[in-house]
């Protein structure tokens, strides 16, 4: 038996999970109502007895169950009982003369076949030939118009059933489609963070590097001099101690955001990484940055794009620059209570100690970040 693959799974993460919730409901609304929609128009137009209401209903909701778990990427548990189900619901609207009792076996045979991965055009054989033999058996107790009989319960149904498992197959490869572009766009987005994480280890690299390096230079010369200049031994150890010490602060201000940051360099980073995960970035500049308040809205900006890649699903970026303040705001924010952002919450403090001011505001999936300083201090 061949087996019945459901659509292909996706890497799951905080991210991952948003996506899937956004493949599902765009599937919900793309497929659910259409298929609602046309089952009940044909439950009111070839309905003649209240048991075709009935047969057909069911028919209808069987299709509607399969087409919900087909949305969610687990629709094989009841796609299986609900093929047999509408099969007899076929069977007995074909010997009732229930023409249209059909529908909810096309429909689920339609989202059994396109995820399979191999025989699908003979499962759709299969299908079309199935449907087209159970309304035969409406020949077995009517005999009369036996042509328009047999295009009524043979024909259209076979025909139908293929057409809709066609539809269908275009259905999935929009589906993937859609999935690939917002797993690419993920990966993107991580791919950005892992970028400030190699520069962030780069300029780590650099402090640390170099100080090690003059250290070790520092420390032979000063073993050289231990029996010949004990004193300029001693000067030699006094400046590897203060070298050191220098360093631990420079680290301590690049783990913290505290490195003196250039705000331009900054915007120009922040585009370049938005851009590379596939965010489109506005930069508006309603006046120039006093050159008090560069640094520190340069590491606002610096910390914000790091959150936004990490935690957000943005599409848009909007950077608005004024003469002593800077404004993020980003779509892509998910509902209910946000991230712990621990780094603005220091930088909050460090701005506040400034005279500045940091909000964040998160409302109808939008996320504000705002940083203000009053004219007499960015001065």
């Amino acid at each position: 038996m061949t087996e019945i693959r459901p659509p292909r799974p996706r890497r799951m993460s905080w991210s991952g999970d948003a996506v899937q919730d956004r493949l599902r409901r765009l599937n919900l609304i793309t497929v659910m109502p259409p298929l609602l929609v046309v089952g009940v128009l044909l439950i009111v137009v070839s309905s003649r007895t209240w048991w075709h209401v009935g047969i057909q209903a069911i028919g209808l909701l069987a299709a509607a169950a399969t087409a919900e778990r087909w949305t969610a990427g687990d629709f094989v548990r009841t796609a299986r009982p609900s093929l047999v189900l509408t099969a007899f619901v076929w069977f007995g609207g074909a010997l009732s003369n229930s023409t249209m009792a059909f529908y909810g076996l096309s429909m689920v045979g339609s989202f059994l076949i396109p995820p399979l991965p191999r025989h699908r055009f003979a499962a759709l054989v299969v299908l079309a030939g199935l449907t087209g033999a159970i309304g035969a058996t409406n020949l077995l107790v009517q005999h009369d118009h036996l042509g328009a009989r047999v295009l009524a319960y043979v024909v259209t149904p076979a025909v139908g059933s293929a057409l809709s498992t066609l539809l269908m197959f275009a259905s999935q490869k929009l589906y993937d489609l859609v999935a690939e572009l917002e797993e690419s766009r993920e990966k993107e987005a991580e791919l950005a963070v892992v970028r400030e994480r190699v520069r962030f280890a780069s300029e780590l690299h650099d402090i640390q590097g170099h100080t090690l390096h003059v250290v070790k230079l520092k420390v032979a010369l000063a073993e050289k001099l231990l029996h010949r200049d004990l004193e300029r031994a001693r000067e030699e150890l006094r400046e590897v101690h203060t070298l050191v010490g220098d360093t631990i602060v420079q680290t301590k201000e690049l783990a913290y955001a505290q490195r003196r940051l250039n705000l331009s360099a900054e915007l120009e980073n922040a585009k370049n990484l938005f851009e590379a995960a596939g965010i489109h970035v506005r930069i508006d500049r309603n006046a120039e940055v006093n050159s008090g308040v560069d640094e520190l809205l340069g590491q606002v900006l610096r910390e914000t794009t790091t959150n936004i890649l990490r935690h957000a699903q943005a599409r848009q970026v909007r950077i608005t620059l004024a003469e002593a303040g800077i404004s993020i705001v980003n779509d892509g924010a998910a509902d209910g209570e946000g991230p712990v952002l621990s780094g603005l919450s220091t930088l909050a403090g460090r701005l506040a100690d400034q005279g500045g001011e940091l909000t964040v505001e998160q409302k109808d999936g939008r996320f504000v970040t705002a940083a203000s300083f009053p004219e007499k201090v960015a001065r």
